[in-house]
């Protein structure tokens, strides 16, 4: 996961990890149910809590509280989530976002259509809700067990997926399964919403007064009539998320510099305040929110809901009823067909193309493991059925669909691997096109026992704090490092970087790579045109021909065929290092290259013998 950005890392981890204990909820709450202690697990649920200030007062049951509370913190980080990655993470590249959001589409229209094939109108039919939705949590807990043994491309496909679910998951749940409105509930609502928006339009980098406005606008919203978990994705998608500002995180690096020299309390404050004010108020709330969502809340969910007592009959009532097959049906199959079909066929089509890496073998098997539905399933099958027994049968169902979905996920998985060789679904880490000092821009011998070749954009402030670790890396071994530059300027983000490209490569054919490189990253916030003229004329090259190689764009193809290598070697942000020919994933400052440099050291060949 080395090319994903951290805050997503985390979250998959964190996602995967909390699989687990919804697992054991999931098996305690049935053997809970199904054992001589039912009634106290029964009564639990249903024990009144009431919360009271002054004459206001909120109560319901626990399982309630559950339900339309907590879960409304889980809904809250699904939103945070799906705001970054639409500002700042996987979603900001709208190309790749096309067909994840034909197949998250297909994913539950044909679900949806093959539940109400089978169940065939009544009472049942008003569950269709039921199959929509995919379990993150599950669904990346059992790709990491039964998928292929690198799948971090697939992962991050499904996860986009699972974006589009959750959305309409959530609008479903508002429109469909809530009862009418109360006007008066919904206006102080939507009052929140406004907070929300004005606070995020102003820059209110502080999180308690995101939280007090979330909070309000779930205690409106309940009182409204709609379901809580709409309060908590409407408030997610509104904190602001952005990347890290360069002179905020400057200020913060000065604030403890500060503290470093002269440890006051005042001092530290202000430090521990630049340094919040430099992480964005959407992080440091997934931060904190996101473990206790995956390892408390959702197994607390699991431990209310999943408790079917299947004694007395049930058990047999549920496998002969049509609702259980049909929740079986829509998500096993229709998710398989759903996404399975709308992802190639979107492919073959030219909607989008899969991931690099992900075989057509792998979506199958990814769209298979979607049929997970579990908690949002669990959820809707709450709100849609007031009677306990189809509630029942669609808990059955859903249960059903837990290790039949992952057996045929597995299947899948394993026919991918054996008839297409599909074996991972990861991004390259080998170098594409190995060093070429005769062609590459290299600091150091031409040939050394370690190599460290950066892919790097000269408006990026984090390949300027690489270039003082690549400086520190140089010193630490001399002459036995020999260090390489390309290119992967990153035009959407960076609007100048491309033009500072072709300023280095212009300053390159008259003998002055390396020069410009240091000027160019001494000074990102001055690369317009006029600004590289004025580094060339300090360079002492001839600025005339410097100028006409960049208008010309005598470069480029050379600029291209560097962003080729970064593609095919599985670069996809700057910078990438690659240790030798591997690339490098982890943190890239001085202590963590210099030790993974050391280990990767080619041994030098001993010079033949003298004759004689």
């Amino acid at each position: 996961m080395g090319q994903l950005s951290e805050p997503l890392r985390r979250y998959l981890r964190t996602e995967s990890g909390g699989a687990t204990l919804l697992l054991a909820a999931t098996v305690l709450a049935l053997l809970w149910a199904n054992s001589p202690w039912s009634d106290a697990y029964a009564g639990l649920w249903a024990t009144p809590v009431a919360l009271r200030v002054g004459e206001a007062t909120l109560a319901m049951d626990l399982g309630h509280w559950v339900n339309d509370g907590l879960m409304a913190v889980f809904f809250l980080v699904i939103g945070l989530e799906v705001r970054r990655d639409l500002a700042v993470g996987e979603l900001t590249d709208r190309r790749r976002v096309v067909l994840p959001l034909v197949a998250g589409v297909g994913g539950m229209v044909v679900p949806a259509v093959l539940y109400l094939l089978v169940v065939r109108g009544g009472e049942a039919a008003a569950g269709w809700g039921v199959v929509i939705g995919t379990d993150t949590a599950f669904l990346l807990g059992t790709l990491a067990l039964v998928g292929p043994s690198a799948s971090t491309q697939l992962r991050v496909f499904l996860l986009t997926l699972t974006v589009v679910d959750d959305i309409v998951a959530v609008t479903v749940i508002a429109v469909a399964y809530s009862g009418p409105p109360e006007v008066a509930g919904l206006a102080a609502a939507a009052a929140c919403v406004v907070v929300l928006a004005v606070m995020a339009r102003a820059g209110v980098w502080r999180t308690w007064p995101y939280a007090l406005a979330t909070l309000a606008l779930w205690g409106t919203t309940l009182a409204a009539g709609v379901h809580g978990a709409l309060a908590g994705m409407v408030a997610g998608l509104l904190i602001p998320a952005y990347p890290p500002r360069r002179a905020e995180v400057e200020t913060a690096a000065g604030r403890f510099r500060a503290f470093r020299q002269s440890p006051l309390a005042d001092v530290g404050r202000s430090a521990q305040v630049a340094l919040a004010r430099a992480v964005p108020v959407n992080e440091r709330l997934q931060l904190a929110l996101h473990p206790w969502a995956s390892y408390v809340v959702v197994p607390l969910f699991a431990l209310a809901n999943a408790g079917v007592d299947l004694r007395g009959g049930v058990l047999g009532a549920a496998l002969a009823s049509a609702l259980t097959w049909a929740v079986v049906v829509g998500l096993v199959v229709g998710k398989l067909v759903g996404i399975g079909a709308t992802t190639l066929g979107g492919a073959a089509l030219g909607l989008g193309r899969l991931p690099q890496g992900v075989g057509p073998g792998q979506a199958l098997g990814g769209a298979a493991l979607s049929g997970i539905g579990f908690t949002v399933a669990l959820l809707i099958a709450g709100l849609a059925f007031d009677r306990s027994a189809l509630r029942d049968d669609a808990t059955v169902g859903v249960l059903l669909a837990l290790p039949l979905a992952t057996g045929l996920g597995w299947l899948v998985f394993r026919l991918a691997a054996v008839l297409h060789g599909e074996t991972t679904a990861d991004l390259p880490t080998v170098l594409d096109r190995p060093v070429d000092p005769a062609r590459d821009h290299v600091r150091g011998p031409a040939v050394a026992p370690v190599t460290l070749v950066e892919y790097g954009d000269f408006e990026c402030p984090f390949c300027a704090k690489a270039t003082g670790a690549a400086r520190e890396v140089r010193a630490h071994f001399g002459g036995d490092l020999r260090y390489v530059f390309r290119h992967l300027p990153l035009p959407d983000v960076h609007p100048h970087a491309e033009l500072a490209a072709a300023a280095a490569e212009a300053a390159g054919a008259q003998g002055m790579f390396w020069e410009m490189h240091d000027l160019l990253f001494t000074h990102q916030d001055e690369l317009e045109l006029a600004d590289l003229a004025g580094y060339a004329g300090e360079l002492g090259l001839d600025v005339e021909t410097f100028l006409r190689d960049i208008d010309g764009q005598r470069h480029a193809a050379r600029i291209r065929e560097d962003v080729a290598s970064a593609e095919a070697s599985g670069a996809r942000g700057t910078p990438t290092f690659f240790v030798g020919s591997r690339r490098h994933i982890g943190p890239y400052d001085a202590q963590t290259l210099i030790p993974a440099l050391e280990a990767a050291r080619e041994p030098v060949a001993a010079p033949p013998p003298s004759p004689g």
